[in-house]
């Protein structure tokens, strides 16, 4: 049993090699035969086609297609028959299409819990719409041509899955039997079942010349296609309908239809037919008489509006909506007014820090004063002085920063007033913010060296230090320093956080 299963895999290795070898060499002689001539020129159909996120209406109708059996269209995909037993499903377009070449592009899904699948999908062209029948969902004895995905292995060959190309002249019965082998124009073997990209099938049937080019569901790539079977000297109808159909047997699997893609090929040098030659000229009257009567309503159902609301003044459409210049510049002065507005808060603030420093101050001065009034002949206390500098120091710069923060607001009111709001002075904005910036540090150092010099002991036990002067109920100093130090911590964290916006606004320019 070993031995003959060895040998078994070795002899379908050696099969699988030779089809390989024998598809490139086919695909290179195309490639090469393809680049010698001019492409033909390619028109997109859309009367012809559909695809999604808008495959079907709300009333689970595809636009300019009739779908039929078992067939459930949603907007993403057409469920052409479920994974249930004994299904059939299509769907066929409803107009007659009179190209002399086309190409159509196919994206399936088969997909199913078993090993293997049944029973299969098709791709039609026929004279007449099959919409039911024994023929992987459609009618037999059709009059056209058909591209057939056999995923179930009747004759036991074990040759499927396969794609099939079955030509008939409205006489032959399908030799479902022997998977329609003895019918076959062209075949290849090709496993499109449980994909993890859906699969994709592009034919083309360009002077009396049928090629099938395969994308095997194992890459995202829309183009990555493999050369299947090529039929020439082939005759098909001159007109006919689009059609795709499933079915399932004993064996179950999801047969969905994403897209549907058609295109009209012309021959280089030939120019494409206008599309009112395409529709009857009664046809052509009656949309442009529906045409003339549903713009008469829409005239006399504005003109009622009118009347009814004279208050309401007409605009032109134009002025409702607004370029892509215009929202960048109104999104540039809406940042600017804001930055202005935060820093007239800022501003505000720091002018209330001013005064409560400014009464510290003269409460600190008065009272020195006072002990140096009372305490003749000692020497001033060295403690009291520091204290003293350091406020007046910190005074000082509270003021440099107020005066940056001045400063800003000219140079903001001043941008905002030029001829062209994209060349703003970002950076000199940049800069004074870096100024401001370094007066905090300055500003933080001071009060963390206050603090440590206010909490550290005196080095001379037996100097004794004056009694520190009683400051007013309103505001003691560890409240002012907490309140300095959060408020500087949160200046800090606002003049980064604008100088990253302002880093990504640059992206815009």
């Amino acid at each position: 049993m070993a031995v003959s299963i060895g040998r078994c895999l070795a002899v379908d290795a050696c099969l699988l090699i030779l089809t390989l070898t024998c598809h490139h060499s086919n695909a290179d002689n195309i490639v090469a035969g393809a680049s010698t001539e001019e492409a033909p020129h390619r028109r997109f159909e859309y009367k012809y086609s559909f695809k999604g996120p808008h495959l079907s209406q709300t009333d689970g109708i595809i636009p300019f297609w009739v779908h039929s059996g078992n067939a459930i269209p949603s907007a993403d995909q057409v469920r052409i028959t479920p994974s249930l037993r004994s299904q059939k499903g299509s769907v066929w377009t409803k107009n007659t299409v009179n190209f002399d070449h086309w190409e159509v592009k196919v994206t399936f899904r088969v997909s199913g819990r078993g090993r293997m699948g049944a029973d299969g999908l098709a791709i039609w062209f026929t004279t007449a719409q099959g919409l039911d029948g024994p023929v992987y969902g459609a009618a037999d004895n059709w009059n056209g041509i058909g591209i057939f995905f056999d995923s179930f292995d009747n004759d036991g060959k074990k040759n499927n899955p396969a794609v099939l190309v079955v030509g008939n002249n409205g006489k032959l019965v399908y030799d479902h039997p022997n998977d329609g082998t003895t019918q076959a124009l062209g075949t290849c073997l090709r496993d499109f079942r449980n994909k993890p990209y859906p699969v994709r099938a592009k034919i083309t049937y360009y002077k009396k010349t049928l090629t099938v080019l395969i994308n095997n569901g194992f890459t995202p790539d829309k183009d990555d296609y493999e050369f299947c079977t090529k039929v020439d000297n082939m005759i098909i109808p001159q007109e006919g309908y689009f059609g795709i159909s499933a079915a399932t047997g004993g064996l179950a699997d999801d047969h969905d239809v994403l897209s549907f893609l058609t295109f009209r090929l012309t021959e280089p040098g030939q120019d494409l037919p206008a599309p009112e030659a395409e529709m009857p000229k009664e046809e052509q009257d009656k949309y442009q008489e529906e045409f003339e009567n549903f713009q008469q309503e829409l005239d006399k159902k504005k003109d009622d509006y009118q009347k009814e609301h004279p208050e309401v003044q007409r605009e032109p459409i134009e002025e409702m909506y607004e370029s892509v210049n215009d929202r960048e510049i109104r999104q540039v002065f809406e940042g600017q007014n804001q930055i202005h507005q935060e820093i007239k808060q800022l501003h505000r603030q720091l002018a209330m820090i001013l005064d409560e420093q400014s009464r510290y101050v003269s409460v600190v001065t008065d009272e020195i004063s006072k002990r140096h009034g009372e305490l003749v002949g000692q020497a001033p206390s060295q403690e009291m002085g520091a204290v003293v500098a350091t406020q007046q120091e910190i005074l000082r710069n509270l003021n440099e920063l107020r005066n940056s923060f001045h400063e800003s607001l000219k140079q903001i009111d001043a941008t905002q007033h030029q001829a062209n709001p994209v060349s703003m002075g970002t950076y000199e904005t940049v800069q004074h913010f870096n100024e401001i910036q370094e007066h905090l540090h300055v500003v933080k150092r001071n009060i963390e060296h206050l603090i440590t010099r206010n909490g550290s002991p005196s080095e001379n036990q037996g100097e004794k230090c004056p009694d520190p002067p009683k400051l007013p109920s309103c505001l003691g100093t560890i409240h002012f320093l907490v309140f300095v130090v959060i408020q500087s911590g949160l200046f800090l964290s606002y003049i980064m956080y604008k100088s990253q916006q302002e880093a990504a606004a640059k992206k815009f320019f």
